[in-house]
């Protein structure tokens, strides 16, 4: 593993973990009318494709960072829809 990787890897964990408290927080009390359910759309859409571009050129931090993010993002749009 050479040091791109590393800097990618450190900088995929700290914007994947950034979502983990709106997840959290989210799950905990089912409240979602703050959140926007356009920000959350864009956000998992641009996600998926960064996952994608990923896979395209088979790049660990990318793959790891977007695949972690898409299911996170991906719940909180969800909760956002089934409790609005």
């Amino acid at each position: 593993m050479n040091n791109y990787t590393i800097i990618g890897l450190v900088a995929a964990a700290c914007t994947t973990i950034s979502f983990f408290p709106q997840l959290i927080k989210t799950v905990k009390t089912r409240h979602t009318k703050d959140i926007s359910l356009g920000m959350y759309f864009l956000i998992s859409i641009g996600i998926l494709i960064w996952f994608v571009y990923g896979a395209i050129i088979n790049d660990l931090p990318l793959i790891l960072a977007n695949g972690i993010s898409f299911i996170a993002t991906g719940i909180i749009l969800g909760y956002k829809l089934i409790y609005k």
